[in-house]
């Protein structure tokens, strides 16, 4: 499973759902993201972007 930070830039257009450092979902919400833009801040220190293969 690959993370990605907050301020990589995107590799894929599709969902992504965010977690807290400790691998637990931050919200039932899936963020959209478009190939080349940023990675958004997430709600806590240390947390990472999943792609939602869902």
């Amino acid at each position: 499973m690959q993370k990605y930070r907050p301020g990589q830039t995107v590799p894929m257009s599709c969902n992504y759902k965010p977690y807290n450092e400790n691998g637990q979902e931050l919200s039932e919400e899936k963020l959209y993201l478009e190939k080349g833009d940023r990675f958004p801040p997430t709600q806590h220190e240390g947390g990472y972007y999943v792609m939602d293969m869902r």
